[in-house]
Order: structure tokens, then sequence, then C-alpha cells
């Protein structure tokens, strides 16, 4: 069975490493289900039975975002908060259509990683800011497997800079290693 990567970015247009990644998943199909919840769900109302049967129809569950405010976009957290649901996701009445699921993230973060550090700008680490994810698939009962990141540089709002030769081979060689990831879980 495929995997399904669930993707949330509110403005894939401007997006560089997630729209890169997408575009090599694309490459992919018959082993890649790419669903963009916020191309699927423009007015914000996540249609939970829809989900959980897509979950339910792949083998493994990628959920691929930037981090926003060290979390999830707002869309993703609904759509945690609302698919994953007691007598589904988790609970005694058959809450375990997530037990033993490979699960694993794909996060981009804007900054450099030295910056999530402890000894950094923001303290923490990408695995500690996560926490709550692997938490969550853990009471699941989910085979939660880490996950893969993009650290890239803060870009001060309203300067466009050029892509050069060396960003554009990094993120293609992200983009691949992001499909390997996915391949080992």
């Amino acid at each position: 069975m495929k995997t399904l990567v669930i993707i949330a970015h509110s403005d894939m247009e401007t997006s560089r490493v997630n729209k890169r990644w997408i575009q090599e998943l694309e490459k992919y199909p018959e082993k890649y289900t790419v669903h963009e919840l916020y191309k699927f769900y423009k007015e914000g109302k996540i249609d939970v039975e829809r989900e959980q049967k897509l979950i339910e129809s792949h083998s493994n569950l990628v959920i691929q975002f930037p981090i926003y405010w060290f979390n999830c976009p707002p869309l993703l957290k609904g759509w945690l908060d609302d698919v994953l649901t007691h007598g589904w996701a988790f609970g005694s009445n058959g809450g375990n259509h997530l037990m033993n699921r490979k699960v694993a993230l794909a996060v981009s973060a804007g900054a450099k990683q030295s910056d999530y550090s402890e000894g950094g700008r923001f303290r923490y680490t990408l695995k500690q800011l996560l926490i709550p994810f692997e938490t969550t698939f853990f009471y699941c009962d989910a085979d939660y497997r880490s996950f893969y990141s993009y650290y890239g540089k803060e870009e001060v709002q309203g300067a466009i800079e050029e892509d050069t030769e060396a960003e554009e081979n990094e993120l293609t060689k992200s983009a691949r290693e992001y499909v390997e990831f996915i391949d080992a879980l």
C-alpha cells in the first residue's frame, strides 16, 4: 500500500521547500498520495469521515508542514483535533485505526538549525518542539518514526532573495533525502 502524505502549508505559492518536496513526491504516484489540506479545505471545514477513510486506505502516514509559531499551521491542528477522534484513533471502542501504523513528520523550519538548540535563539530543538506530535501518536498506539527536517535562513520581510544554484542544489538534495526517509519507514 501507498504512503499518505498530509501537507499543511497555508501559502504554497511562496514556499520553496515544501513545494520542492511535493514536486519530488509527485514523481512517484505509485508510492505516495499527496493530500494538501489548504488546497482541499479552503473554507477550513474538514470532512472527518473522508479523512479517516483516506488514512485507512494507506499503510503509512507522513504529515508535512512548516514550523508555524513553533507549532503547526492552524488547519493542521484542527485536522488533528477533528480526525483523531475517540473511538477511531484511540479508545476502547474500535479506536485502533492508527495502531502500529508507521507515522512520521516532515517539517521545514525557516531559521537556522543553530537557532533550534539549547544555546540558540529559540532555546529548544525541533525534536523538543515536536514532542506533542510524538506523544499524540504514541497515545494512539501508532509506530511514530520521528521526523525529517529542513532548516533554512530567515528572510527579512519584503526582501526578495534570488535563489542561487547552490540553494537549488540543496533543495534538490533535501527532496531526494526526504523521499529516502519516507521509503525507509
